[in-house]
């Protein structure tokens, strides 16, 4: 095995050739290998090379406000195609990150496909398969039918087609095969091997690795430490030297985009769960508690970004902080899932497995339910989470939404019924008063695009709820149909008339349990889900 080439970031960029196609590990600034990013436009800032790129960025492409990641790479001539999981979407109300202004004035083709789908891609192209075959995505913006999954009017649609298989319709995507694959690790000895021991999940490093190498690219590693060769544990090593051609040492790089490093993010030190500081009670706290309600002792159960976050937290508040096995789309498995810029971690995870593993776990449905944030619900139950109402054309991004979508048996939007400028409080009584509502509705006549169809959901048999502040739907074969009502709340004013959607009252309405509605812990008491009936049955003997 030959030693490593060790290179500054900016001789790192040398490596890249013109119109070469870059996969690029990160999870927002999770795993985000920032350091050799800059270096390559660096070298384009000096020399307008290397040009034409097509990067890849699987999950997400930097951190939310443009300053780590994509960014860099964010100069006409240097980008001509990007194929992301989601892009940085910028704090509200400043001017948006580089890339989202170069896909607007359509001076890059850009896609934006499912972050699982991304990773089987590049295991198709390290196979020299010629792509992927799924369900993932059908009748989404995704579908070619609908969108392909195109950003903008500069994008072709290539890379996706819709095909039928004994009778049932999938989508299949073409492999990506890189020529440059840049990954960041903790450690790498002098023989390029890499371990993990302070990352929050090494995402799909290895996958993409492979892709690269498979296909006579070539790969680089970002990361904190060199060790003396053949010093690192062999089970600790993620990805192997023989896949490894330059490692660039950089030792200010930061577990995500808020923590320099946290040993409980890394599953090195388990804290106790009520370390956690409490969530203030909110609105959006009462939202959590309601979604909540809907799990079991015992479950396994995905979760997203917004106010689904929340939920763990409430657990904690209740005492059953670990009565449920979280499972997220960036690999941590267990532990209490962490909010903000750390979101995609958890604290005191009981396994971290890497984010491409985690994705077949995922769409193949091997859990009870997903609690999920929605942006618009549409008359057939259609969700929009990746477009940003108002945009033209870019959106924040599919993420993992719709591989977890596609398999999910149960799923839990949770949400506000309206946006913008609202004042909502809570009497001392348990009662919701909305003192000045949202000037836009959420549930629309149509939708900005299609991230999950509603119509489809229930072809599948999926269990769909819409959990907000003011009431409760679920989604029916006769439609939308409002199953509980906040104690408070007018569900002709409130609800009936701040809906563009037609909905359904159903005859057993229900008052939302007005305990969610109070301060104090709400007392909790969740059911014991069921063992498999197998093991039932023997341990009934």
């Amino acid at each position: 095995m030959q030693k490593v080439a060790v290179l500054s970031p900016r001789q790192a960029a040398d490596l890249i050739a013109d119109d070469d196609v870059v996969t690029v590990s990160s999870s927002s600034a999770l795993g985000c290998p920032d350091a050799v990013l800059r270096g390559i436009g660096e070298r384009f800032a000096e020399t307008s090379a290397p040009r034409n790129l097509t990067t890849v960025h699987p999950i997400a492409a930097g951190d939310m406000y443009g300053v780590k990641g994509i960014d860099h790479l964010a100069h006409p001539g240097l980008l001509g195609r990007v194929i992301v999981g989601s892009l940085p979407s910028g704090p509200s109300g400043a001017t948006p990150p580089a890339i989202w202004r170069m896909v607007e004035r359509e001076e890059v083709a850009a896609y934006n496909f499912p972050s699982g789908v991304l990773f089987q891609m590049h295991r198709a192209a390290a196979a020299h398969q010629p792509g992927v075959l799924t369900p993932v995505g059908l009748r989404t913006f995704v579908d070619p039918r609908l969108q392909g999954g195109r950003m903008n009017a500069a994008t072709p649609a290539d890379l996706v087609e819709v095909t039928e298989v004994a009778d049932e319709q999938y989508l299949f995507f073409r492999a990506l095969a890189p020529q440059v694959a840049v990954v960041r690790a903790t450690t790498a000895d002098e023989y390029g091997n890499l371990t993990f021991e302070d990352e929050g999940s090494p995402l799909g490093a290895l996958d993409q690795a492979y892709a690269a190498k498979n296909n006579g690219g070539i790969v680089i590693a970002q990361v904190k430490r060199l060790a003396q060769g053949r010093t690192l544990p062999a089970q600790s090593v993620r990805v192997p030297g023989i896949l490894v051609d330059a490692v660039v040492l950089a030792p200010e790089q930061t577990q995500t985009t808020a923590t320099v490093f946290d040993p409980a993010i890394a599953g090195q030190v388990r804290r106790p769960v009520d370390s956690l500081p409490p969530l203030p009670f909110s609105v959006e706290k009462v939202v959590a508690r309601r979604g909540a309600l809907e799990l079991s002792r015992g479950e396994t159960v995905n979760l997203g970004f917004g106010v689904s976050a929340l939920v763990p937290h409430v657990l904690v508040e209740e005492g059953e902080g670990t009565a449920v096995s979280w499972v997220l789309e960036q690999g941590a498995v267990g532990g209490v899932p962490l909010l903000d810029f750390a979101f995609g971690c958890a604290q005191s995870p009981d396994a971290i497995m890497q984010s491409a593993d985690q994705f077949t776990l995922l769409q193949g449905g091997g859990f009870g339910h997903s609690l999920l944030s929605f942006l618009e619900i549409g008359p057939s139950g259609d969700v929009n989470v990746h477009h940003l109402p108002g945009r033209r054309h870019v959106t924040a991004g599919v993420g993992g939404f719709a591989d977890i979508t596609t398999g999910a048996p149960a799923i839990v939007f949770l949400g506000s019924f309206t946006a913008g400028r609202r004042r909502i409080t809570v009497t001392e009584d348990g009662a919701l008063d909305i003192v000045e509502d949202g000037p836009h509705t959420k549930l629309v006549r149509q939708v900005a695009g299609v991230t999950f169809s509603g119509a489809l959901s229930r072809e599948r048999g999926q269990r769909v709820l819409y959990i907000t502040e003011r009431c409760v739907l679920e989604l029916r074969d006769e439609g939308l149909t409002v199953i509980e009502l906040a104690p408070g709340v007018d569900i002709e004013r409130h609800v009936l008339a701040r809906s563009e959607v037609p909905l359904r009252v159903a005859d057993d309405l229900t008052e939302m349990d007005r305990r969610l509605f109070l301060p104090g812990p709400v007392g909790l008491d969740l059911p014991e889900l069921p063992r498999h009936g197998r093991l039932r049955a023997v341990l009934a003997r």
